[in-house]
């Protein structure tokens, strides 16, 4: 049965008690990690960026050029770096460019 809550809660903990119960999250997680991408890496980056997707706390990177995903696979630990800034948490410990 839903808690049920007396007292007045501003919009983003009932936001976050509302996601937390619910268990979205990981879902949320999943959508955030794409936008810090698109943000991060800029529209060079991103018209060749065919997915991405986080699984656990690695994120795969799908690209259509083989000489971007070599030139990126040198600064993987900075992209992650980047990425987990933006989120505001560690969520990405991994980074996989196919």
């Amino acid at each position: 049965m839903a808690k049920r809550y007396n007292e007045y809660l501003n919009m983003g903990d009932a936001l976050k008690a509302f996601i937390k119960e619910n268990k979205l999250q990981h879902g949320i997680d999943k959508v955030d990690v794409r936008e810090a991408w698109a943000n991060l890496m800029g529209n060079g980056v991103n018209n060749y960026t065919t997915e991405v997707s986080l699984k656990n706390e690695t994120l795969y990177v799908s690209l259509s050029s083989s000489v971007l995903r070599q030139e990126l696979s040198m600064g993987k630990s900075k992209i992650i770096k980047m990425l987990n800034d933006e989120l505001g948490k560690e969520l990405v410990k991994k980074l996989v460019l196919r």
